[in-house]
């Protein structure tokens, strides 16, 4: 009798766990866990919620970041400006999940005091699959890479145990939002979060 237990439990495995290695030997496993992302940030289940994570804190500016372009830009030159920062890498599913989010938020807010900063964590030596990813996708956000391995260089408040995470950092200086995951952040709600922040 249970022998026959086994076997059945088995079976009734046997044939996801067939598809997700058919999947995964194939090299769509990734492609296909970011479109099912895709669609729940549609259903409006992760709506980012700005009210739920306000912690003041004041955020340490001094730390440089590079663009795609190598030209280094020290965070203090975005101080008095309300920054979107998200911490990603190409590698990262949910990450690409809520990236043409991002993009359309970015798109909709053209606010000169509203920065945008999409930081990956790639490694260095990838680079070109850092620009060839962004330009695949025809994303016009501002992207930059951390110019030490993560988190090395980076202040404690980006030293995150997981991606994505998205901050928020105010005019004054303060880390106002932190998400940890994925989110969709072009909402009416976070929107007016950004846009009330900037007028201060």
């Amino acid at each position: 009798m249970p022998m026959t237990k086994a076997f059945s439990l088995l079976k009734s495995i046997a044939l996801p766990l067939l598809i997700i290695l058919a999947l995964h030997l194939t090299g769509l496993l990734g492609a296909t866990a970011t479109y099912a992302q895709q669609l729940l940030l549609q259903t409006g289940v992760l709506n980012a919620r700005p009210e739920k994570e306000v912690t003041k804190e004041s955020f340490s500016f001094d730390f440089t970041i590079q663009t795609l372009a190598g030209e280094s830009v020290p965070m203090d030159s975005l101080k008095g400006k309300v920054i979107f920062l998200n911490l990603w890498a190409t590698w990262c599913g949910p990450c690409r999940a809520e990236m043409p989010d991002i993009e359309s938020l970015y798109k909709g807010i053209q606010d000169k005091d509203i920065a945008f900063v999409m930081l990956s964590i790639d490694r260095a030596s990838d680079e070109a699959k850092i620009k060839n990813y962004i330009n695949s996708k025809g994303f016009t956000f501002p992207v930059y890479k951390i110019t030490q391995p993560f988190p090395a260089g980076l202040p404690e408040a980006l030293q995150v145990p997981s991606i994505p995470t998205t901050f928020v950092i105010n005019k004054a200086g303060e880390l106002v939002y932190k998400n940890v995951g994925t989110a969709n952040y072009d909402t009416k709600k976070f929107r007016s979060f950004l846009q009330d922040l900037s007028q201060e």
